[in-house]
């Protein structure tokens, strides 16, 4: 269960952290096309939230595996589920309704790590 759980979390950090980049880095006219919901919100909404979500993946990885305060790994899946339940209603009114599939499996794989990371402390 210990391996799964670890591919979970690499996986998922591997994501947020590819997603959190693109959010901080590209400018948003530049992202308007591959992702529409950005028109609606300002360039430093949208750099807070790839800010929230790489410190989401450093946190989903770093305490557990270090053993310093390892508590937070199930607080960072937490919030990063948050996130993603908050971006399913973004794209539901963007009718991005592919999207909301990947978004919903996360938001699963997530809550999964939350739930068995805690149990595990």
């Amino acid at each position: 269960m210990n391996t799964i759980l670890w591919i979970a979390q690499s996986l998922l950090a591997a994501m947020f952290t590819s997603g959190g980049l693109l959010k901080i880095f590209v400018p948003k006219e530049k992202m308007i096309a591959k992702q529409p919901f950005v028109q609606d919100y300002s360039s430093i909404q949208i750099r807070l939230i790839g800010l929230a979500e790489i410190l989401g993946a450093i946190g989903i990885i770093v305490p557990f595996a270090t053993g310093i305060m390892p508590i937070l790994t199930p607080i960072a899946a937490m919030g990063l589920c948050t996130i993603m339940i908050l971006a399913i209603r973004i794209h539901v009114q963007t009718k991005e309704t592919a999207k909301v599939v990947i978004i919903v499996a996360m938001v699963i794989i997530t809550s999964f790590i939350a739930y068995a990371r805690f149990n595990s402390l």
